[in-house]
């Protein structure tokens, strides 16, 4: 008897020489002991991605530069490396609260109960809300509506809290709250990464407390947020409550982050740098000079998700389109993929077809990868370690099995 692809890739006898046995002999095996007709299936790779807008009185242009680019980014999606893409996309805003201290000593809370991590609704050929809340990736008329959808405008809050949006939005009762109710019901799916995209030109001021503890003055040379981040709530819990996410069965969510915020263009460094500009003095992210304020929070946010800050970039950039085609990469090249009709992973080996033609060739007992059983009606799953990592560029992802026969 041997051991072997429909290719035959190992003999039995070479591995008993190493003192091993066949797996279908073991108790409970599911292995095989004749080839299968169908090999293993990689599913389409499922992401759904939350666009949060600074919807500022600053941000026309910044909205208007993401809109223009869309078309590129969305075919990249679509491209996927190698791995087909299943991919809705919903929008949020930056606005959650705005507090505002007046030199009359007046302390002013303004709140938006219509946004505070809501998805925003899709709007229509007219331009008027429709019931609808995210756009499903083979929509033929994605690429209008979410052009649309990320214009929201600039009468939102000056005081942009990203993280505290997104944390309202995938991580308390809004996320599972029906649509119908005003909630974000149903966007978030089993099974599904989840990538976040912050798009703002001033610093995070998030807090979970109500009222927020920072107020903004009137000085615009005087970068509240930054003075009074002891405050705020830490980004390292808010990076806690994503990377604690799970779906509806209890599966860990991968989520993703990137940010095209106020950081500095050359290098993405978080600096404050004063500038006057006409007469008036705003504090700005040096090499940045349409941002209003340092990125320090968003810049720790993205490097939480990735030391490389490969997910970062700068809002002051004139061209957002390779920015958000270095986002799909990101959102295309998943560490895991879905796995169906593999009997065994000790008998599993993936094949990576690299950007240069070249195949890498990943086994479990190697230690190239990691397998998650299924578990009620949750796919297994493969998780990419080592050598093995996935990089952008990668074509194809094959799974064969060895089997007895």
């Amino acid at each position: 008897m041997k051991l072997h692809t429909c290719a035959h890739l190992m003999s039995l006898s070479a591995l008993l020489a190493l003192g091993c046995h066949s797996p279908v002999d073991d108790d409970g095996s599911t292995v095989p002991d004749a080839c299968e007709a169908s090999p293993p299936l990689v599913a389409p790779q499922k992401t759904d991605i939350l666009f949060v807008i600074d919807n500022s009185g600053s941000m026309s242009e910044e909205q208007q530069g993401i809109a223009t680019e869309l078309p590129a980014f969305l075919a990249a999606l679509k491209e996927g490396n190698g791995v087909s893409q299943d991919f809705r996309v919903g929008v949020i805003t930056t606005s959650v609260y705005q507090r505002q201290r007046f030199a009359d000593g007046a302390d002013v809370i303004r709140s938006f109960p219509d946004q505070e991590g809501r998805l925003r609704p899709v709007r229509d050929e007219s331009n008027q809300p429709t019931a609808e809340r995210f756009i499903e990736g083979s929509d033929p008329l994605l690429l209008p509506k979410f052009q649309r959808l990320v214009d929201q405008g600039t009468s939102g809050s000056g005081q942009e809290a990203p993280f505290e949006a997104v944390r309202l939005a995938v991580a308390s009762p809004l996320a599972t709250q029906p649509l119908a109710e005003g909630g974000n019901g149903g966007f978030l799916r089993d099974d599904a990464r989840l990538l976040v995209v912050v798009v703002s030109d001033e610093e995070d001021c998030s807090s979970t407390q109500r009222p927020p503890p920072v107020a903004l003055g009137e000085d615009r040379a005087v970068d509240s947020c930054t003075e009074q981040g002891d405050k705020l709530t830490p980004v390292s819990e808010y990076y806690q409550a994503f990377q604690s996410l799970r779906d509806s069965r209890g599966a860990s969510r991968e989520v993703l982050w990137a940010t095209i915020g106020p950081v500095a263009v050359t290098d993405k460094r978080a600096e404050l740098i004063v500038d006057t500009t006409s007469g008036t003095t705003y504090v700005r992210n040096v090499d940045c000079p349409t941002s209003y304020g340092p990125g320090y929070r968003q810049s720790d946010m993205a490097k939480a998700f990735d030391v490389t800050r490969a997910n970062l970039d700068s809002i002051c950039k004139t061209s957002y389109q390779q920015t958000l085609l270095d986002i799909a990469d990101l959102a295309t090249v998943a560490q895991s993929v879905a796995v169906v009709n593999l009997p065994d992973p000790r008998l599993a080996v993936v094949n990576v077809t690299r950007a240069d033609g070249s195949v890498q060739t990943c086994t479990a007992g190697n230690g190239d990868f990691r397998y998650e059983p299924p578990s009620g009606d949750r796919s297994a799953r493969i998780f990419f370690l080592g050598p093995c990592l996935r990089r952008v560029g990668d074509t194809k992802v094959e799974v064969k099995v060895l089997c007895a026969g």
